[in-house]
């Protein structure tokens, strides 16, 4: 009934209720007409903020840095001095800040970054040059927790900070922390830093028609270093939600219930955003989770002990998703 979405997946993971199931509908291919199917991957952008978080927490449960840490501690010399040459007090900036974007940091990712990238669409970018932009587009819009401010410039500082920490490339120290390998995760990289798995379907076109995109035409580069990044199944997605939320992941509960914190800013407005999580509920039922540029969503509901993603393959028609989770959660709840 919606043939302008060009391709729908979606993936329950509730063993409580004995599901694990991946479905699609329509094309991985718009213009060749390729048939979508449940088990390829999609670039899943802004989701993979939780994984960030989780990156974090996962290094404070080894004693190894704290949420409470000044971002100073921990980010290299040549980032500190740009930050303070544009009157940040990264002293004053925590690890939690970042996660919870009430750094009052300024972000590239604006309107006039993404028409740049509508016309430079093979340009490789860096973290760096991306930092550096950060500074160039405006000054900061306040102290921390000053206001509530989305900005991917965050989670880059917070990749960064991984580097410094663990001594490794941030992808791998994901892959390890967050424990691909016992997990099963086969199918979650970072396209051009990590290589892909030999069986790993290929990735389905992600579109959006308002700009005319298509994003096997884009160097990933411009979504790549935390903000963006992660390409996964609808399944392992919805498979690392489900086991974040179990404690399969981050073992030690006080360390896990700090992704839950809201941090209340002094413009006081209620930005339902945990550390790199949004809070949310979907027909009553509250939920946990994050959305992505493209059109995907992973969400994790308590009461019924379930985690579902759904990925739209246009990004004009992920308004959807909401009518899907609904009617998922309907399905899921009902009496039978």
């Amino acid at each position: 009934s919606h043939p302008k979405a060009i391709g729908i997946m979606v993936h329950i993971e509730s063993p409580v209720k004995g599901i694990s199931w991946s479905g699609s509908v329509g094309y991985s291919d718009a213009e060749n007409k390729i048939k979508l199917t449940p088990d390829q991957p999609a670039l899943i952008a802004s989701s993979i903020k939780t994984y960030i978080s989780a990156t974090i927490l996962r290094l404070q449960e080894q004693s190894k840095l704290s949420i409470e840490d000044a971002i100073k501690d921990h980010l290299t010399n040549r980032t500190i001095k740009l930050f303070e040459s544009d009157g940040y007090d990264l002293d004053r900036i925590k690890i939690k800040h970042l996660l919870s974007h009430t750094s009052g940091i300024e972000d590239y990712a604006n309107d006039e970054y993404l028409d740049w990238v509508d016309k430079n669409q093979k340009h490789r970018w860096t973290r760096d040059e991306q930092l550096d932009l950060t500074i160039e587009v405006g000054n900061r819009f306040g102290k921390p927790e000053d206001v509530f401010n989305y900005a991917d410039a965050n989670y880059l500082l917070s990749t960064e900070i991984i580097e410094s920490v663990t001594k490794k490339p941030f992808y791998e120290s994901i892959r390890e922390l967050l424990k691909y390998e016992e997990l099963g995760f086969m199918n979650t990289w970072f396209p051009t830093l990590e290589p892909q798995n030999e069986q790993t379907k290929p990735l389905v076109h992600q579109y959006w028609g308002e700009k005319n995109w298509d994003s096997y035409n884009h160097d990933i580069s411009w979504d790549l270093y935390g903000g963006g990044g992660i390409a996964t199944t609808t399944k392992e997605l919805a498979q690392f939600s489900y086991n974040l939320f179990n404690g399969k992941i981050i073992k030690d509960k006080n360390t896990l219930n700090q992704i839950f914190t809201k941090i209340e800013t002094k413009d006081g407005k209620d930005n339902k955003y945990g550390l790199g999580l949004s809070i949310g509920d979907v027909n009553g039922y509250k939920s946990y989770g994050h959305g992505g540029f493209w059109g995907t969503v992973v969400l994790y509901f308590p009461k019924m002990d379930t985690s579902i993603s759904v990925f739209f393959l246009e990004r004009d028609e992920r308004i959807l998703r909401k009518n899907v989770l609904e009617a998922l959660v309907n399905e899921l709840t009902k009496e039978k």
